[in-house]
């Protein structure tokens, strides 16, 4: 019986890593299948508030990413904003090098305000001058994701 539960445990990692390499991107998180999106363009945080939130899949182009350990990124939208993504239950982290990285992500989109120390804190955290982050001085409003899984193109 524990061959058997080995056998079958190796195939469906084979199963695994092959499906992974078809689909040309690596899952970060949770797994999920990816629907058919358009980049975020697809006004998603146009019809959510402030404290309102939608499940939903997005996908763009990754610009940033915390070089400390990739615990966040933000992600190009076509109307020259960006989204702030951060991973479920800080359950995961995504690889400091995926600036320019086509990425899918499923989650919760909201819009945030960010305290000024909150965005302090990520400037640090992106590798900003002492200069670049004392210039920041009033709070903003922000989208925001939070990703159960992600999914960067290899």
């Amino acid at each position: 019986m524990k061959v058997f539960n080995i056998l079958t445990a190796i195939f469906l990692l084979f199963q695994t890593v092959a499906h992974a390499q078809n689909t040309g991107f690596e899952t970060y998180g949770a797994s999920f299948e990816a629907k058919e999106t358009s980049d975020l363009e697809n006004e998603v945080f146009e019809k959510i508030g402030v404290k309102d939130t939608i499940a939903t899949q997005i996908s763009g182009t990754i610009v940033d990413v915390c070089k400390a350990k990739g615990c966040w990124m933000k992600v190009a939208m076509g109307n020259e904003e960006e989204v702030f993504v951060k991973f479920k239950d800080y359950g995961f982290f995504v690889p400091t090098d995926s600036e320019n990285g086509k990425v899918v992500m499923d989650g919760i989109a909201f819009v945030e305000e960010v305290s000024v120390d909150e965005q302090r804190h990520y400037a640090e955290d992106a590798g900003k001058s002492k200069e670049e982050v004392a210039k920041i001085t009033k709070p903003k409003k922000t989208l925001r994701f939070e990703a159960s899984g992600v999914q960067i193109e290899k």
